[in-house]
């Protein structure tokens, strides 16, 4: 099952020549998540393929360079005649928010427009995986993280082994799969244990907004697949960091470290930074390794643990 997570823009504050501003986006199973939407986004996502089939964004926070991008993908979305619900997700004053972008994007829109604010802790059942609200520390208001936690998957079934116990490939193979007992025609109990694994964990990917480190996203992030963090700047302007809410590329491997994740990509930056991110990275594996600085267009495949 592919989990992909796709850079849209990855500059803070103001687009640049080479980076437009904050969205990703997650592409999990044909489903499209997009996290933030600023300005240009959906100029973005037809650049790098991103479908506007989508049905779900989740907001970090409303500085504008995190959501100006929704009143004009709402119009296009109404002039591609949609009629699917499209769902908003953020902290408080979403709502306010955006409504305001609907009536700037569109005369009538032709689909529902459902926003939902949410509290940090909140998490939303997805079926098969969650997303969770994890509080975030940034300025002028409140801010949040998400992070996708897939559920546990099923055991790996031996399918020698069933064959060599006489039971016929088809629905008993899902029946004990699933872990339910079998009765054969002989008489014979299978139980799930003798053919099925133990479960196998899902797939984490974190992604904050703007955020200074913090013990939340550590937990969030404890043992993700992924984790995006925030560098907006670099070791010489950590006091401007710490002033306006933000994460040095340091900062943000400290981390990465501390939650004993598999890999870290460094977005949010500085339009100083956005030519050459060359610096924020070294900074970065001085702490943690397994470092990247994310760029415009950038695909990053989220393999399961077992996989790798």
């Amino acid at each position: 099952m592919p989990l992909v997570v796709r850079f849209l823009g990855t500059s803070a504050s103001r687009p640049t020549v080479e980076r437009g501003v904050s969205s990703i986006a997650i592409e999990r199973e044909g489903e499209t998540l997009l996290i933030d939407c600023g300005e240009g986004t959906q100029r973005q996502m037809m650049r790098y393929g991103v479908s506007f089939a989508l049905n779900d964004i989740f907001f970090t926070h409303f500085h504008a360079d995190h959501f100006l991008g929704i009143a004009g993908l709402m119009r296009t979305l109404a002039l591609q005649g949609r009629t699917e619900p499209l769902r908003c997700w953020g902290p408080r004053g979403a709502d306010r928010v955006l409504r305001r972008c609907e009536a700037l994007g569109a005369d009538r829109l032709t689909y529902p427009l459902e926003i939902v604010e949410v509290e940090a802790g909140a998490s939303l059942d997805r079926g098969d995986y969650e997303l969770r609200a994890v509080a975030a520390r940034h300025r002028g208001g409140p801010a949040l993280s998400w992070a996708l936690v897939e559920h546990d998957r099923l055991g790996r079934f031996d399918p020698a082994m069933a064959r060599s116990m006489g039971i016929p490939e088809g629905p008993l193979w899902g029946r004990i799969h699933k872990g339910e007992s079998i009765t054969l025609p002989d008489g014979r109990v299978v139980e799930p244990s003798a053919l099925v694994g133990p479960t196998r964990p899902g797939r984490r990917v974190v992604i904050t907004g703007d955020t200074r480190p913090c013990d939340e996203t550590v937990e969030a992030a404890h043992r993700a697949d992924l984790l995006v963090h925030e560098s907006t700047f670099g070791d010489e302007e950590a006091g401007r960091a710490v002033e306006t809410g933000h994460s040095t590329a340091r900062e943000a491997a400290g981390v990465a470290r501390d939650a004993e994740v598999r890999r870290l990509v460094l977005t949010h930056l500085s339009a100083r930074y956005t030519r050459d991110p060359s610096d924020l990275e070294r900074e970065a594996r001085t702490v943690f390794p397994a470092v990247v600085v994310a760029r415009d267009g950038m695909e990053i495949d989220v393999p399961f643990p077992d996989a790798t």
